[in-house]
């Protein structure tokens, strides 16, 4: 676990922690399964131990990391079942928005989508990887803005932290980050022609994609724990 020092004691210090261990967390930075020592982290960042434990216990909350029998935490270790309901309940909200967009949309609002397809290309040719989560976030937040329902983009950016844990994880995989590009040039080529039912499917077959590379680095790391 490799933390910087970078904090100051101040009213927002709590969120402030609570947002860097769980972006911590996200790019695994903090391992699944690290155990968070109270006195090593307040002492890393230079922090007092009570907006450490307002961090933490906000953590606990939203299920990025869970008590130990000893009293302390650790940082919740994925499961097959969390990723078979994250994807689920996305491939339901994501694939409606994305449909909803289709039928929405204006011809202006479509540029920032290509601009980001264009941008996850040239990274792909430069082996740019670090910046391919950001930018696959970014394209997949543009296209749900174009749904036009305020509602809808809410449930969907609940999941958004659980979201980005998944493709740190996907998006290493080389072959998965060119074919992912290449579904989202699909979706954005349904949306032109106004194809709501192409695009929806669409997104439900690369949300399941998704599911299916995240459960093989799962099955790989566990074979990977038995050999050693």
């Amino acid at each position: 676990m490799k933390l910087e020092n970078n904090f100051k004691e101040r009213k927002s210090l709590g969120q402030d922690v609570f947002e860097y261990l769980k972006k911590s967390i996200i790019n695994q930075a903090i391992e699944p399964g690290a155990r968070l020592v109270e006195s090593k982290i307040s002492d890393m960042l230079g922090i007092s131990r009570t907006p450490l434990r307002e961090a933490l216990h906000k953590l606990e909350r939203e299920d990025w990391i869970e008590k130990t029998s000893s009293g302390g935490f650790q940082v919740v270790i994925l499961t097959k079942d969390d990723i078979e309901q994250t994807f689920g309940i996305r491939s339901v909200l994501e694939a409606y928005a994305a449909k909803l967009a289709a039928e929405n949309h204006t011809a202006r609002d479509l540029v920032p989508l290509e601009k980001k397809i264009l941008e996850f290309k040239q990274c792909l040719e430069n082996e740019d990887h670090e910046k391919l989560q950001k930018i696959n976030t970014q394209f997949h937040d543009l296209l749900y803005d174009l749904s036009n329902s305020p509602k809808l983009i809410k449930m969907i950016s609940q999941l958004r932290a659980q979201i980005s844990r998944f493709r740190q994880i996907i998006l290493k995989q080389t072959a998965y980050a060119h074919e992912s590009n290449e579904d989202h040039f699909k979706m954005l080529n349904a949306i032109k022609n106004r194809d709501g039912d192409a695009v929806e499917k669409l997104v439900r077959d690369h949300i399941i994609k998704g599911k299916t590379a995240v459960l093989n680095a799962l099955n790989q790391e566990e074979k990977d724990i038995k050999i050693a």
